[in-house]
């Protein structure tokens, strides 16, 4: 399967049908499925590039789905759905989709909203040094001949960070690569995710201090910095 699946989860055959039809003119390839129940092994078997999820599916809801899904994986999801309450929307987001798309939309939307979540999480991976590795498929850090398994959502903030060594990220710019939607959002989450993160890797390398905070500005990483000792 190549890497620029796009796996549509949608029960609405017409629906699903028209996704798929839009996204092949952006030269995607597109695999469709209908009920909850196949999403997880499909993922796993066909590690898409994204995942347009529905919510209200046969079998098992978008909700479940995506929450289990990110135990194992950082693929990109966008959910999909008619249900707009406030709750719905802070819950799937929460849970690590990368957006939220309300029906009823343009299909041209939604293939834009795609691309522009792929150019915000996907890049190529590869290793900062010879010693410091992000590995996509296990969501680990892998440095100094040990390694730690992060969440989806650390590993998001990492890579992020990790792109552009030196470079301070604000929390705005660091908040897109995790939520689309920054009304729901405050600075404190993004800070929350940091010092657990922070803590995570202190722990597993305690004589390098990766993540720095760049006061009124936001965090740089450095994997040349040491801590005093």
């Amino acid at each position: 399967m190549t890497t620029n699946t796009i796996l549509i989860i949608e029960d609405e055959p017409k629906l699903a049908r028209l996704l798929a039809d839009y996204l092949k003119q952006a030269e995607f390839e597109t695999v469709c499925i209908d009920n909850g129940n196949d999403v997880i092994d499909a993922v796993k078997n066909l590690k898409p590039a994204a995942i347009l999820l529905d919510i209200m599916l046969p079998g098992r809801d978008g909700i479940g789905l995506c929450r289990d899904i990110r135990t194992f994986s950082s693929v990109p999801i966008l959910i999909v759905t008619a249900r707009v309450e406030e709750i719905d929307r802070l819950l799937g987001l929460e849970l690590g989709a990368d957006d939220y798309i309300c029906k009823p939309f343009s299909p041209r939307e939604v293939v834009s909203r795609v691309k522009a979540v792929l150019r915000r999480t996907q890049q190529v991976e590869a290793p900062i040094n010879t010693d410091f590795f992000l590995d996509e498929n296990r969501l680990e850090i892998q440095f100094d001949q040990s390694a730690t398994a992060l969440t989806a959502v650390e590993f998001q903030l990492m890579k992020r960070l990790a792109s552009e060594p030196g470079r301070i990220f604000s929390r705005e710019q660091l908040m897109s690569c995790m939520y689309n939607d920054h009304r729901i959002v405050s600075d404190r989450t993004i800070d929350s995710h940091i010092k657990k993160l922070r803590k995570k890797l202190s722990e597993h390398w305690p004589q390098h201090d990766f993540i720095h905070s760049v006061y009124g500005a936001g965090y740089r990483f450095d994997l040349a910095a040491t801590t005093a000792q």
